[in-house]
Order: C-alpha cells, then sequence, then structure tokens
C-alpha cells in the first residue's frame, strides 16, 4: 500500500481503525456486562457507534499526525493511537481478579476476529475481475489487507504487559495479589512510558515481529 498517496491511504484506513477501536472497547463492555458489571451499558457505551468512543487526541489526532509524517517522510506506516476506555466498576464483578483479566482478553481477541473478517472481505475482493476489480475489487483489497494490518497491531499493542494496556490487566490478573501491587503503581506512568518507546523507535521493533506473526497466522488461516 506504499504505492497509494496520502488521501487514498486516509480512505482505506479511516473505517478499519474506527472499528479497531470501537468494537474492541465494546467487547471489553460486554465481557463486563456478562461477568456483572452492567457500568458501560448504563452508560451507553455498549453501542458501534464509533462517536460514543472516539476520544479526539487518540482517535484522531495522534493516527492522522503519524500517517501524515509516514507520507511525507515516505517510510513505512506504524498506526498508533486509542479510543475512550470503557468503564469498569472493578466491585461489580463477580471474582473482581479473574474477571478483570477477562475483561482485558477480549479487547484483543475482538481484534483478532475482525483481522479474519477484514482477511475475508480480502478473499471477497479476490473474485472481481475486469473492470469491477478496478472499481469495487481494489478498493475492498487495500481496506481488507488495512483492516488486517490495523486490527493486528492493536492486538499485539494492547497485549504489551504493561499497563494500563490490557496486558498489563491480564498479568495482574494472573500474577498472585502479593505481586501486583508493584504492577500496578507503573499505571500512571504507563503511557508516557508507551510514548517514549513510541519516539524512540524501541516499540516498532518489539512489535513488527509480532504483528507479522499475526498477520501471517491471519492469511495461512484464511489461505489467502
Amino acid at each position: 500500500m506504499n504505492n497509494l498517496n496520502m488521501m487514498q491511504q486516509f480512505a482505506v484506513w479511516v473505517l478499519p481503525v474506527l472499528f479497531g477501536i470501537t468494537i474492541h472497547e465494546v467487547a471489553h463492555g460486554w465481557m463486563a456486562n456478562r461477568l456483572g458489571d452492567p457500568t458501560a451499558l448504563m452508560l451507553g457505551r455498549l453501542t458501534l457507534n464509533p462517536v460514543k468512543h472516539i476520544d479526539p487526541i487518540g482517535t484522531i489526532v495522534v493516527p492522522i499526525t503519524l500517517l501524515l509524517m509516514s507520507s511525507i517522510a515516505g517510510t513505512s506506516l506504524f498506526i498508533f493511537g486509542w479510543a475512550k476506555p470503557v468503564p469498569v466498576t472493578f466491585e461489580n464483578l463477580r471474582q473482581p481478579k479473574r474477571d478483570m483479566a477477562l475483561v482485558a482478553v477480549a479487547g484483543p481477541a475482538a481484534n483478532l476476529f475482525m483481522a479474519l473478517l477484514w482477511g475475508l472481505l480480502v478473499k471477497v475482493a479476490s473474485l472481481f475481475s475486469g473492470q469491477e476489480a478496478v472499481w469495487a475489487g481494489v478498493p475492498l483489497l487495500f481496506m481488507g489487507l488495512a483492516g488486517i494490518a490495523i486490527n493486528s497491531t492493536l492486538m499485539v499493542l494492547n497485549l504489551l504487559p504493561l499497563p494500563p494496556l490490557d496486558g498489563g490487566r491480564i498479568l495482574m490478573g494472573l500474577l498472585p495479589s502479593s505481586l501486583t501491587g508493584w504492577l500496578a503503581r507503573i499505571e500512571s506512568f504507563g503511557m508516557i512510558i508507551l510514548l517514549l518507546l513510541l519516539t524512540s523507535g524501541i516499540l516498532a521493533q518489539i512489535m513488527d515481529p509480532l504483528v507479522r506473526m499475526v498477520q501471517y497466522a491471519v492469511i495461512s488461516i484464511l489461505y489467502l
């Protein structure tokens, strides 16, 4: 997709990004509701309307800035962003420590499921031929590939064992209570650490091979 101009890249990536972050957050809220916490449901966050989940900085400013920077520099595209977290009331969960980890797992699991769905779109797009391929098949193909890339990236990013990312919460659910205190103390610095890793290039070095593994798995499963 490096041969697309900036506007074409934006058109191809916008829907996968919006769906990726929206369904990720809805999955958290849905799982919390299943496990006894209706907070997200009561606040109207169990909706696929992306407006309810958009964070002005994390969903709009940061991804668009990265898109512009990559387009100007001519480098490979690395999308990074976030949505408004779905609120979860820890005390409402039936087994809070275990259930919080399950709520955290639901988001990355939803991204894996969406990567597979976008892969199916790639498969459908490959069936177009002739003039249909030009006006419908090619755009669907690029959007499907973007959907696989975005959801693979979101899955891997959120599984990093750093609070407040999902991976950090999963780790806290797996560790004995005597060891979770030090991890919880990192949470207030988590986003700062993540941004430092991003700007230094270390985050990309960590994530690139893992994202490629997920993409390869999706492609292999669907025989793309």
